[in-house]
């Protein structure tokens, strides 16, 4: 896989469904933390990843730290709107590992607290406190890959 996108403790099906979409767009191996505030087998899930999610190559992980066992995190590049330094002034390398948190809360500070040097942000207004989930996921795949 050129790319890892990571969903932190994923709330809402939808979100994950169009994420998934995604990920079979650019190639990418979809990564869910748990746990997560839906069941994988979720109408709302399938429905929103359309016949796509049979494409999809994806893992559910127990928690974090299993995560980190597979995907070393000095491959990790966290997003928050906390960050201060924009996504595009990083060099992804192959392997990539994008991080994403819930939609709620986002990352917690004990994975990417303020000032972390991997933490990067997708600008906005002043209007809006953050993009939705899938949307920043696909502005952040797409630029990786650029």
């Amino acid at each position: 896989m050129p790319l890892h996108i990571v969903l932190f403790q994923p709330e809402i099906p939808q979100n994950t469904g169009n994420i998934g979409r995604t990920c079979v767009a650019v190639g990418a191996k979809l990564w869910l933390v748990r746990p997560l505030g839906f069941r994988l087998d979720e109408t709302k899930l399938r429905r929103a990843g359309l016949d796509y999610w049979d494409h999809l190559e994806f893992e559910a992980v127990v928690n974090w730290e299993a995560l980190c066992e597979q995907l070393p995190v000095e491959r990790h590049w966290y997003f928050s709107r906390h960050a201060q330094k924009g996504f595009r002034e990083v060099q992804y390398e192959e392997n990539a590992v994008l991080v994403f948190g819930r939609e709620t809360k986002g990352l917690p500070s004990t994975i990417c607290g303020p000032g972390h040097p991997r933490a990067l942000r997708i600008p906005t207004t002043e209007h809006v406190r953050s993009l939705n989930l899938s949307n920043a996921v696909a502005v952040a795949a797409y630029e990786a890959l650029r």
